[in-house]
């Protein structure tokens, strides 16, 4: 059983560090820069639960097929990542995304076809550090993952070794759905807390910000029911909860990809949702102005997509 990482950066690179520790085999793809540095001081991560810090196989370039390929790298830079691990993908692989949103499924399947390509989202709040390490904040570190089509199950030997990581990756049954709830809170996240510029708490103790947190969030619940996948009871509480918590320091890494001036998934994410809504003919205010804040933003920063 043989895993490949694009990446060794802050979700590929904690993941993978899970996945060696459970005894797995794993190589990351990597820059040569990136590579050098791994082989100098290995991979390091400062887990809340564990520390890891050991040198990893590391490849610049892939000349045979993996059983399994997983994919975390920005939406931006999804087609290089598909140039770059074809080479990896066999009749028998599968790839696994663990990118935000939906829009890249499409883009895979067209590469590899929809049987290789597995559903699959992470929730963790993790960060590369100037050093090269990876620091995580907080205790969690979800992992789900899925077969899209129900006649074609994940392989047993990824199943295993997916879960073998730790309690909490699980397999879902329905990954769409569980990647469309995940897309409606985040998207709703992204939005507010980027629109604003401002961590939850932030909006919340301003008068009217929890109402309009909550609107933000029944337009892309409505964007989700339109497509066929309606954003569970439960979930909607527990995102609900999570957004409007008074005092919470939680922030979008779309909004700490603004601060600092770089690049976002603004396209992927909410103008995915915006122009889904558009074609349902449905009128979403909150995400048409955070949408265009962002859009505005790449343009003064002279990328728009």
């Amino acid at each position: 059983m043989r895993i490949l990482i694009l990446g060794a950066g802050a979700i590929g690179g904690f993941f993978g560090a899970r996945l060696l520790q459970a005894g797995t085999d794993v190589s990351f793809l990597v820059r040569p820069a990136r590579a050098a540095l791994l082989r100098e001081h290995g991979l390091c991560v400062h887990g809340r639960t564990f520390e890891f810090s050991q040198r990893v196989n590391t490849l610049c370039a892939v000349e045979h097929a993996f059983d399994l390929v997983l994919l975390s790298c920005k939406a931006g830079d999804l087609d290089g990542a598909i140039d770059v691990i074809t080479p990896a993908v066999g009749a028998r692989t599968r790839v696994l995304p663990l990118l935000n949103g939906l829009r890249h499924l499409d883009r895979l399947d067209a590469a590899f076809g929809a049987q290789r390509v597995l559903g699959g989202l992470a929730h963790i709040s993790v960060t590369l550090e100037d050093d090269g390490a990876i620091r995580q904040f907080g205790t969690l570190e979800r992992l789900g993952f899925g077969s899209r089509d129900a006649g074609m199950p994940v392989p047993a030997p990824i199943r295993a070794a997916l879960l073998a990581i730790s309690s909490q990756v699980v397999e879902q049954p329905d990954i769409l759905a569980a990647m469309w709830d995940k897309l409606a809170f985040i998207a709703t996240l992204a939005g507010i807390t980027c629109l604003m510029r401002a961590a939850v708490g932030s909006i919340v103790a301003s008068d009217g910000g929890a109402a309009l947190i909550e609107r933000l969030y029944a337009e892309c619940c409505a964007i989700a029911a339109r497509s066929g996948h309606p954003v569970a009871t439960a979930a909607r509480e527990a995102a609900r909860v999570t957004l409007t918590t008074p005092d919470s320091p939680l922030k979008a890494s779309m909004l700490r990809d603004l601060e600092r001036g770089a690049t976002t998934e603004a396209e992927h994410i909410l103008g995915d949702l915006h122009h889904r809504a558009n074609g349902f003919g449905l009128d979403v205010p909150l995400l048409t102005a955070a949408l265009c804040h962002l859009r505005v933003y790449e343009a003064t920063r002279g990328s728009v997509r």
